[in-house]
């Protein structure tokens, strides 16, 4: 009778053994298909990232500060270059603690900016307007142009007219070559 209860219970123990692993099959297996699919997941996502910074890389924006002036050494600033869908060069000034372009020596009437193309050619592409805010007294000025000549340096020189194609003597703002 004891061999007949002992098998009994190895049947039943077997039984128990295939359904825990049968159980243990399929938790394994949908663990694995969960795995996979987070796998892939961030595959995906990685791959995203990776080409928005390539993307931010190449179509980024340089930014270029201008060097200390010895005609106004409080002003600072920096120019901003990108290329737009058309592939023109957008081109964005902002200066802080500008003088007034009248205390200059000497006195000036306007400021006006220029670029220095890649051909070597040098351009007016503008003048800069300078503001006060009410609560600081210190002068800004931020400038912003479209070009499709690619700049290879910019500067700012303060003069009588804003419309002369050559510039004088008096540059107040310069950048380095980008």
């Amino acid at each position: 009778m004891n061999n007949v209860i002992f098998l009994s219970n190895c049947v039943m123990l077997s039984g128990i053994i295939e359904l825990t692993f049968s159980e243990n099959y399929f938790i394994n297996k949908n663990k694995m298909k969960t795995t996979r699919l987070f796998l892939m997941m961030k595959n995906i996502f990685l791959g995203i990232l990776t080409t928005m910074l390539i993307l931010s890389f190449t179509t980024g924006a340089r930014k270029m500060v201008f060097l200390t002036s010895s005609v106004v050494p409080a002003a600072k600033g920096y120019v901003k270059l990108k290329r737009d869908t058309n592939k023109n060069n957008v081109i964005k000034i902002h200066i802080s603690n500008l003088a007034e372009v009248s205390r200059l020596q000497p006195s000036k009437q306007t400021y006006v900016v220029w670029m220095v193309t890649d051909q070597g050619k040098t351009e007016n592409i503008g003048q800069l307007k300078s503001t006060k805010s009410l609560l600081s007294k210190q002068l800004k000025a931020s400038f912003e142009t479209i070009s499709s000549s690619r700049p290879i340096k910019i500067f700012i020189t303060g003069e009588n007219d804003g419309s002369i194609q050559y510039p004088a003597s008096l540059v107040v703002l310069s950048t380095s070559e980008f």
